[in-house]
């Protein structure tokens, strides 16, 4: 199982957008879909039946969808880079995801890769196109853009991050630097890191942006026991946004969401009867206590 996985909230558009991305890129499946039982839609407001979560693969790498209703609206704060030694998959995916979306940075050669693009789908989500030369480690990256009051904190977001998680290393750091844009020379251009094996990019957005992290996309961490649930509860949380702490969600201090999940939680939920009663005791949490989650399972 991926240990740190993103979760990307939408209004209705969940089964629809996941089918979409399973068909744009290659080497990719759908998972499992679960669906609202009577407990979790009155508390969401959704249809009893309808779907609730669809997990997905695109080129290896794990991510899961949920109908939320229109509460968050996933925006570039958080975005995917797609690496390809392949021009043509760059251009033709370029073709398909820019399709009734919107271009953020045009498809061309750039400084930084001969051929790159920025673009947001149909359904919100940010996309960064590169052409690569050398060997990279992943297809797919997520990739954190600190704006407005967590702009300049990439470096620091980075070095909390690491240290919190144990298999954990900072890989590459490029600052802006003396004379580049914005003029602050100690502001993050680019960096990546890796979590529990898996990479990630982080980036300070300079200037005026009207959007910043929010619960839209998250990313949660799967946990083997109540022991580990604690240790990234109580590290992720620290200093962040006790208002933002529920069903196992929380803020950091940078902004960024996070769902701290025991791995069993899917089996729990698996179940319908079973499985009301288990979201019936979850509603009621904010951190996860898995023996309570077991016991309304088991009884």
């Amino acid at each position: 199982m991926q240990k740190v996985s993103p979760f990307l909230w939408f209004d209705k558009q969940a089964e629809e957008a996941v089918k979409f991305y399973t068909s744009v890129f290659g080497n990719s499946k759908m998972g499992s879909i679960t669906k609202y039982n009577d407990t979790s839609a009155e508390a969401s407001g959704m249809q009893p039946g309808s779907v609730m979560t669809a997990s997905f693969e695109i080129d290896g790498y794990n991510l899961t969808a949920i109908n939320g209703g229109p509460v968050f609206k996933i925006n570039p704060s958080v975005s995917f880079f797609v690496h390809s030694k392949d021009e043509k998959e760059i251009d033709n995916l370029w073709k398909k995801l820019s399709e009734g979306g919107k271009v953020l940075m045009e498809l061309n050669k750039y400084d930084w890769s001969k051929k790159y693009g920025w673009v947001e789908d149909k359904y919100g989500v940010s996309w960064q196109l590169m052409l690569m030369e050398n060997d990279f480690k992943q297809n797919i990256v997520p990739s954190l853009l600190f704006t407005g009051e967590s702009y300049g904190k990439a470096h620091e977001a980075i070095n909390y991050y690491t240290s919190i998680f144990k298999n954990a290393k900072v890989e590459n750091v490029f600052k802006y630097g003396a004379g580049y844009p914005p003029n602050d020379p100690e502001a993050l251009m680019f960096a990546d890191f890796t979590l529990e094996g898996n990479l990630f990019a982080a980036m300070d957005g300079a200037g005026e942006h009207n959007f910043q992290f929010n619960e839209a996309i998250s990313f949660v961490v799967n946990c083997e026991g109540q022991d580990e649930l604690n240790y990234y509860w109580d590290k992720l949380s620290e200093g962040g946004d006790p208002k933002a702490q529920m069903c196992g969600w929380l803020k950091d201090k940078y902004g960024v969401s996070w769902q701290v999940v025991p791995s069993v939680l899917p089996k729990l939920l698996s179940d319908g009867k079973k499985s009301q009663k288990v979201m019936g005791q979850l509603f009621k949490m904010k951190k996860l206590d898995i023996e309570e989650l077991q016991r309304a399972y088991d009884e």
